[in-house]
């Protein structure tokens, strides 16, 4: 039966034609923190190029420590040995690579629809961030200098037993022993580690880095990043260490760009056609270098869906 009570006031409805719609910002849910590109020490490139310089003989080199016979009235004065340190005639050169896209934004659009938010800094903010996403995920996949595909044969393990255990981290921590700086791997990696921490009754403490919390071994954050490939129930869990001082992992960027708008990234207008679209180019040159082979360490094989049943104690 219809409701024949008559209005005695202005319905909501109604109401909300006159009333102003407070609104956010495009929300994209495919954001991450991207941690990896926080943690990385950048080196700006002179010319788009970074060369790597080893010494080839180091072991061979010969060295000298005097001792003092006691039976002697002089120390050891025998001839010196002679040695040089080698380097690599063929040292790698690595090259910034572009990640790139062409923006388009309609002019009619631009200028009608730009208040309370201006709609070409919106698109350019969201195409950026989508970019800074696709350059994480390079430094970590990218065939020619990506994480995964620079880990050298003897850095590479893989796991006891499937599941990641402190077993497994305290092996990658042997192969990065010279001041590793952290873990990275998949979320689900980590709940997994996780498990197996409370598995064992060792809960892994935590630790607070850019206003987060993060779980760590040995001292190590484990850094969640969802760029580390994830197949059939299988990820990886890297150990890195970081900087050029410690001939570590670096990160490298074309300083000076036209239109810079961040390190390594530029934006630049590139006209308007005849239909009323601009344009813009939305450009990141950026790449990866591991100094040192035992900079390094990937844990193969690792398994994310095993779960376990916990006996509890009732009083």
């Amino acid at each position: 039966m219809a409701d024949s009570t008559p209005q005695a006031a202005l319905g909501d409805a109604a109401a909300r034609q006159l009333a102003n719609t407070t609104k956010t910002v495009a929300q994209l849910p495919i954001l991450t923190p991207r941690w990896l590109v926080h943690l990385l020490q950048w080196l700006p490139v002179e010319a788009g190029i970074y060369r790597v310089n080893k010494v080839i003989n180091a072991a061979n080199v010969q060295i000298a420590c005097s001792q003092r016979d006691e039976s002697l009235p002089h120390r050891d004065e025998s001839e010196l040995p002679q040695s040089f340190v080698d380097y690599d005639e063929h040292a790698r050169e690595y090259y910034l690579n572009s990640v790139t896209t062409v923006l388009d934004v309609h002019t009619r659009v631009a200028d009608l629809y730009s208040s309370p938010y201006d709609q070409t800094r919106e698109q350019l903010r969201l195409a950026i961030e989508i970019v800074k996403e696709r350059q994480e995920a390079e430094l970590i996949n990218n065939p020619d200098y990506g994480l995964l595909a620079n880990v050298h044969d003897d850095q590479r393990i893989s796991t006891l037993a499937g599941a990641p255990t402190p077993d497994d981290l305290d092996d990658l921590l042997t192969k990065v022993w010279k001041e590793p700086a952290f873990f990275l791997t998949h979320p689900l990696a980590i709940a997994a580690f996780g498990r197996e921490c409370t598995r064992r009754g060792v809960p892994p403490p935590t630790v607070s880095l850019f206003g987060s919390q993060f779980i760590t071994w040995r001292g190590i954050p484990l850094i969640p990043s969802d760029k580390v490939p994830l197949a059939d129930g299988k990820t990886h869990i890297l150990l890195l260490r970081i900087g050029e001082k410690r001939q570590g992992v670096v990160g490298l960027f074309q300083p000076g760009l036209a239109g810079e708008q961040s390190p390594g990234l530029s934006v630049r207008f590139m006209g308007i056609n005849r239909s009323a679209i601009a344009s813009y180019l939305i450009s990141l040159y950026c790449s990866l270098a591991v100094l040192a082979e035992d900079a390094l360490a990937v844990l193969d094989e690792v398994e994310v869906g095993k779960y376990h049943e916990y006996a509890h104690t009732y009083q």
